[in-house]
C-alpha cells in the first residue's frame, strides 16, 4: 500500500505525523509567504533527518508561495530562484525524498512563452540535490500549470532542459485540478500521458464548486467533490499520498484513506 501522510504546520511535525499515524510529514522550513531563507527545524539537518528515519515517516518540504520563477519581474523571479536553491538545498540535509513548488505565473499583458524561457532558465542554472516537484495550481490569469494544455507545454519546457541535470516530478493536486476544471476521472491518464509520471498526490477535497479556480482546501467529507472519486485518484496514481486538508479534520481524512485502501 501506498504511504499516506499530511501536511503539519506544527512546530513538530513529527510529533503531529506520529499522533495520526501519519507515514509522511509534510511542511515549510519556514514562513510559507516569507523571502527567509529555509529554518531547519531544531537548527540540526542531520538530528532532523535521523529523526524521522527511526520513525520511519517519510518526510516532503513544501516550497514557499511567493517563489515564481516564471514572472518576468526582476525584483520577483531573481529572489525566487536564489529562494528555490537553497530550499532545495536544505530539504535535501533533511532527507527530504522532494521538494513541491508551485509552476507560478506570468502577469497580466505578458505571453506564457517568457515564462515558460524563465522556467527553463531556473531548470538549467539551478541545481537539484533531490526531485523537485511541480505542482498544479488552482486558477490564476497566466498560470504556468493551471489547465493540462498549459501542464503539456511547461512539461515541454522544462524536460528539455534538464535531460541530465537532476531529476523533475510531477505532483498532483486534486483541489487544485478540480477547481481548474480538470475532470478528476481522467486527470491521472491525462498527466501521465503528458509528464509519464506522478510523483506525489495532494489528496484534497475542495470547498468550491468545479471550475470554480478557488484553492480552498475541504476535508473529504465536507468538500464538493464525492470523496469515491478523490479514492479512485489515488489508486490509478500510486504514488505516495499528502492531505493538506483542514487541520481538526486532517488525522480522519488520513484514516479513512488508509482504511479504504487496505480494503482494496
Amino acid at each position: 500500500m501506498v504511504r499516506i501522510g499530511g501536511h503539519f504546520h506544527a512546530d513538530d511535525p513529527l510529533a503531529e505525523a506520529i499522533a495520526c499515524d501519519a507515514r509522511i510529514a509534510q511542511f515549510f522550513l519556514g514562513d510559507p509567504q516569507g523571502w527567509q531563507g529555509p529554518v531547519i527545524p531544531g537548527g540540526d539537518p542531520g538530528a532532523v533527518a535521523a529523526g524521522y528515519a527511526a520513525a520511519d515517516v517519510q518526510v516532503y518540504i513544501h516550497a514557499p508561495y511567493v517563489i515564481n520563477v516564471a514572472t518576468t519581474n526582476n525584483r520577483i523571479r531573481i529572489p525566487s530562484r536564489k529562494l528555490l536553491d537553497q530550499q532545495l538545498r536544505a530539504a535535501a540535509s533533511v532527507g527530504a525524498k522532494g521538494l513541491i513548488v508551485h509552476g507560478g505565473h506570468v502577469t497580466s499583458g505578458v505571453e506564457p512563452e517568457a515564462g515558460l524561457e524563465n522556467w527553463r532558465k531556473a531548470v538549467e542554472r539551478i541545481e537539484r540535490p533531490l526531485p523537485m516537484l511541480i505542482e498544479n495550481t488552482a486558477g490564476g490569469a497566466g498560470a504556468m500549470a493551471r489547465s493540462l494544455d498549459a501542464i503539456a507545454r511547461l512539461w515541454d519546457a522544462v524536460a528539455g532542459a534538464a535531460p541530465d541535470g537532476g531529476e523533475i516530478g510531477f505532483c498532483l493536486d486534486t483541489c487544485h485540478a478540480y477547481s481548474a476544471g480538470i475532470d478528476l476521472a481522467e486527470a491521472v491518464d491525462r498527466i501521465k500521458a503528458i509528464t509519464g509520471r506522478i510523483d506525489l498526490v495532494h489528496c484534497n477535497n475542495s470547498r468550491d464548486e468545479f471550475g470554480s479556480g478557488a484553492d480552498r482546501h475541504a476535508n473529504f467529507d465536507s468538500g464538493t467533490i464525492d470523496p469515491a472519486v478523490l479514492l479512485d485518484v489515488v489508486r490509478a496514481a500510486g504514488a505516495p499520498v499528502i492531505c493538506e486538508t483542514p487541520g481538526a479534520g486532517l488525522a480522519a481524512d488520513i484514516g479513512w484513506l488508509r482504511d479504504k485502501l487496505a480494503d482494496a
